[in-house]
């Protein structure tokens, strides 16, 4: 039987910055390999990200059905192929968001559902919608995003890098109680239902399972992160991350380029 010394039953990863090297690449061979090692003793794997579930499972052809997923910073979860949770966020808050971004033109805003994201013509360029494309493989333009029928998960704003705070606390600010603000960096803040991260995202899996969080692994490099490696037992911030999230971690891996990940794991799954 292969090792599993630490129980752990369940192993959460961000992608871009964590699991993903910079290139957007993985060692696909390696990481079935201890993918296969895991599901052998009974640990699930989780991919944990901000970005939409059609682009993360895009990364995992033919073997997505194997993986659950905590996309839209935890707005939407799957178990494999059982959606657990999608967050609905109330028109009247829709409205309110639309209408606080329209203040700001430099505020580039995509509204993300469950069946697709959205960009509205005229608010922003086609590199832009482009640029937005790698992330929401799903996206599409409308002329309105008021007239946009769709379980609405998320706001996706970028802002300039160099206010990325200002317009965070602005957000916190006008939006009170309603959506959230959470930096994933570059100047991406993701709006998001209150008490929804994450953390609580792998939380749902956690009761669906019947485990605990004292057997969960996680990996993060970002703000976006900080809840979820508090949340499991293990946190493994990456050696790239900033040092607020090293802070958090209880370790640190080598960075997503040296492939920190697959190398903890082959550690924690080791060959026997």
């Amino acid at each position: 039987m292969n090792a599993n010394p630490y129980d752990i039953k369940l192993v959460a990863v961000d992608m871009d910055g964590t699991f993903m090297r910079t290139d957007y690449t993985y060692d696909v061979p390696r990481f079935k390999a201890v993918l296969a090692r895991m599901k052998a003793v009974g640990c699930q794997f989780v991919v944990a990200s901000g970005n939409q579930y059609y682009q993360l499972r895009a990364q995992f052809p033919g073997y997505d059905h194997e993986l659950s997923f905590v996309a839209e910073n935890g707005a939407l979860v799957k178990d494999k192929e059982t959606v657990l949770f999608a967050a609905d966020i109330p028109r009247e808050t829709v409205f309110a968001t639309l209408d606080l971004c329209k203040k700001y033109p430099e505020v580039k805003n995509v509204m993300c559902g469950l069946n697709s994201a959205y960009c509205e013509r005229g608010t922003v360029s086609d590199a832009f919608f482009e640029l937005t494309n790698k992330y929401y493989h799903k996206l599409q333009w409308v002329d309105d995003f008021a007239q946009v029928e769709d379980t609405i998960l998320k706001f996706a704003p970028t802002v300039p890098v160099e206010k990325t705070a200002y317009y965070s606390e602005l957000f916190q600010k006008e939006l009170a109680g309603l959506l959230v603000p959470t930096g994933s960096g570059h100047g991406a803040v993701d709006l998001i239902v209150p008490n929804c991260h994450k953390a609580s995202g792998l939380a749902r899996l956690v009761e669906r399972w019947g485990i605990t969080p004292e057997q969960c692994v996680a990996f993060g490099d970002g703000g976006n992160d900080l809840e979820m490696l508090a949340y499991c037992q293990r946190g493994y911030a990456m050696d790239n991350a900033p040092e607020n999230v090293k802070a958090v971690a209880t370790a640190v891996c080598p960075s997503n380029d040296e492939d920190g990940v697959l190398v903890t794991l082959d550690q924690l799954f080791p060959i026997v």
